[in-house]
C-alpha cells in the first residue's frame, strides 16, 4: 500500500482534537486530497470544517486506514463507529495514550493490522516525535505507511516491543511539560536574581529552544556540547555543579520523574 493507494481508497480520522488536528494539517500540506479524507468527530471545530473533508457523513466501506484518536476515555464509545473495519483489509493506527494493541484487536479482530503510536505535542508545528509497533498481523509496508503518515508532524521510531510504549509516554510522550515546566524554573530563577518576569521568560525561552534545536543539529552529542560551553571554575561550571550533584542533582530527579509517569502509564493501561 501506497499513498497514492491511500488517496484512493481514503482515509477515515476517528477523532480531530488537537492532535488530530495537527496530523490532518500535515497530510493536508503533504498532498493528500481533502475528499479523500472522512473525519469522525461529534464537535468538528470551525478550522476542520473548513478544510473540504468529509464530516461525519457515510464512511467508505475498505479505507485505507483508520487513524484513531480520541481519548482513551471515549474509547469503548467510539470504536463501535469504525468496528466494520476489522476485515483485514483496513490498517488501524491508534494513536490513543495507554490503550495496548491488544483492545483493538478484541475490537476488530486478530486478523486486523494495527498499529500502536505515541506522538507527542510538538507535532502540533511539526517538530514532534512518535514512537510505533505493529502487531503480529503488520507487515514491513504498513509500518513504512504509518511512518509516512507520522512524519507529516515530525519523526519517527519504531519499538522492539509493545512494553516499551511506557517509557517511550514517559519520556517523549510526557517530556515536553517536562521542558516547560524547566522554562518556567528557569526563568523565576532569573527573576530571583533581578530580571523583569518578562525578561527573564524570554531570555528562558529563547535558551531551552535554541539548545533543542543546536542538540538536534549539531554533529557533536549533548554531553560534548555541554563540555563545549563549559569553561574550567567559570559561570557555567558553577551552575553545573549543583545541577549535576549525584544525590541531589537533575539526574536523579529526573530519572524519578520518568519513573513516577512510566508507573502511572501502566497502572491506566490496567484500569
Amino acid at each position: 500500500m501506497n499513498m497514492n493507494e491511500v488517496a484512493v481508497r481514503g482515509l477515515v480520522l476517528l477523532g480531530c482534537g488537537k492532535m488530530g488536528s495537527a496530523m490532518l494539517a500535515g497530510w493536508l500540506r503533504n498532498g493528500l486530497p481533502a475528499t479523500s479524507v472522512w473525519v469522525i468527530d461529534p464537535h468538528p471545530s470551525d478550522w476542520l470544517k473548513q478544510q473540504g473533508v468529509h464530516i461525519d457523513g457515510t464512511l467508505p466501506e475498505s479505507p485505507a486506514i483508520a487513524v484513531i484518536a480520541v481519548k482513551p476515555q471515549m474509547m469503548m464509545t467510539a470504536l463501535p463507529d469504525v468496528k466494520s473495519f476489522g476485515t483485514g483489509k483496513t490498517l488501524i493506527i491508534s494513536i490513543a495514550a495507554g490503550t495496548p494493541i491488544a483492545t483493538f484487536e478484541a475490537a476488530f479482530g486478530e486478523d486486523t493490522p494495527i498499529i500502536r503510536a505515541m506522538p507527542n505535542t510538538p507535532a502540533a508545528i511539526g517538530r514532534g516525535i512518535t514512537a510505533l509497533i505493529g502487531n503480529a498481523k503488520t507487515t514491513e509496508a504498513d509500518l513504512d505507511l504509518a511512518e509516512a503518515l507520522l512524519w507529516a508532524v515530525g519523526q519517527t521510531v519504531r519499538l522492539e516491543d509493545e512494553s516499551q510504549m511506557d517509557a517511550v509516554t514517559a519520556l517523549s510522550g510526557s517530556g515536553p511539560a517536562y521542558v516547560f515546566y524547566m522554562i518556567e524554573a528557569l526563568a523565576a530563577a532569573g527573576v530571583a536574581q533581578g530580571l523583569t518576569p518578562q525578561m527573564a521568560m524570554d531570555l528562558a525561552k529563547a535558551t531551552v529552544g535554541g539548545a533543542g534545536e543546536l542538540a538536534e543539529t549539531a554533529d557533536e552529542d549533548p554531553a560534548q556540547l555541554r563540555i563545549n560551553v563549559t569553561s574550567p571554575n567559570g559561570t557555567t561550571q558553577a551552575a553545573l555543579d549543583v545541577l549535576m550533584d549525584k544525590d541531589k542533582g537533575l539526574t536523579d530527579l529526573m530519572r524519578r520523574a520518568v519513573a513516577a509517569a512510566a508507573n502511572r502509564a501502566r497502572e491506566l493501561a490496567n484500569e
